[in-house]
């Protein structure tokens, strides 16, 4: 599949996406987030400031995922979006530095889709909140729950925090 240059009309900023990344980046557009978009190359301009993130995420295999105390779980291919939150040192920049790398020892459930990603993009939210953008995309009939606890353990509001591209 090759790649276009889209470019983010909020802020001018020149993004690459295969056409299935454009189609879920414009679902996240249609819900109200409007930050700049962020791939592994653009990593010195994402903020240090604390905040929230959403993944955009391309998976073309299958994969097996586990949770605590769960079987594995296969996760067929697709578009995703994944909120997070970084509120450590080195901020956004830090945790979304650290999701971009192939290579990492897994730590967080999310580890376990962007080592298998065949791409992956960011919009980072400074001072933002993980559950309210999830809250957003679900609102989206675009966006359904992918598997109910990812990504959400510390988390009492959410069924998940990783959600499927359906349309």
């Amino acid at each position: 599949m090759s790649a276009i240059t889209c470019r983010d009309d909020c802020y001018g900023v020149a993004t690459y996406y295969d056409f299935g990344m454009n189609h879920l980046l414009t679902a996240i557009r249609e819900m109200g987030i409007t930050t700049p978009c962020f791939a592994a190359g653009d990593i010195e301009a994402i903020p240090d400031a604390k905040g929230a993130y959403v993944l955009l995420i391309r998976l073309e295999r299958s994969a097996d995922i586990k949770l605590r105390k769960r079987d594995s779980i296969r996760l067929q291919p697709g578009r995703f979006v994944y909120a997070g939150s970084a509120k450590g040192s080195g901020g956004l920049r830090a945790r979304l530095r650290r999701h971009f790398r192939k290579e990492k020892t897994p730590h967080w459930h999310i580890d376990q889709l962007t080592i298998r990603a065949e791409e992956i993009a960011s919009l980072p939210v400074s001072g933002g909140d993980e559950c309210e953008l999830v809250g957003r995309l679900l609102r989206c009939p675009a966006f359904a729950v992918a598997i109910s606890n990812f990504g959400n353990t510390d988390c009492k509001t959410c069924e998940t925090h990783l959600l499927r591209l359906c349309r």
